[in-house]
């Protein structure tokens, strides 16, 4: 991801757990843009990420929305929620693994129904390939189901 972002000229923070920011390698860590993140202690952290937007009004943070060692039912919604916090867009990004390409895509601004702004990253998402497709989690958030659900009450 660093690479790729560093091909195109972009310079991005992104979480990490606290265990990469140990010795040997938290310093090289943080000088690769990484930010801490203690995911033992209950904390609010998208609050403290959308706070971060508003004391740096250049950030460009990376959130992967979804990871390749397990398959999950639904993405991590943490990416959403700071954007809609911070007000500012959501720019997707893929390694596509069959093609063997790196892309970046338009800035998305986030209307706030959750399913809209889900299908248009889907489309998106279209055709990319992940490296592990068996462990791919589909691109869906948790807060489409509840959405939903509340609707067909």
């Amino acid at each position: 991801m660093l690479a790729a972002a560093s091909a195109f000229g972009i310079r991005p923070c992104w979480l990490g757990k606290r265990e990469l920011f140990r010795w040997p390698f938290g310093g090289l860590m943080r000088r690769l843009g990484g930010v801490a993140v203690d995911r033992s202690r209950r904390e609010d952290l998208v609050a403290q990420v959308v706070a971060r937007f508003a004391s740096l009004p250049h950030l460009m943070l990376v959130i992967p929305p979804s990871g390749t060692r397990s398959q999950a039912r639904h993405w991590k919604s943490g990416f959403y929620h700071i954007a809609r916090g911070a007000s500012v867009p959501v720019v997707c990004t893929f390694l596509d693994y069959r093609r063997r390409v790196a892309g970046i895509g338009p800035e998305m601004a986030l209307c706030g129904n959750v399913t809209r702004d889900m299908d248009e990253i889907r489309r998106f998402y279209a055709g990319v390939t992940a490296k592990y497709p068996a462990l791919e989690t589909p691109v869906r958030l948790l807060e489409e189901d509840v959405e939903k659900s509340a609707a067909a009450r």
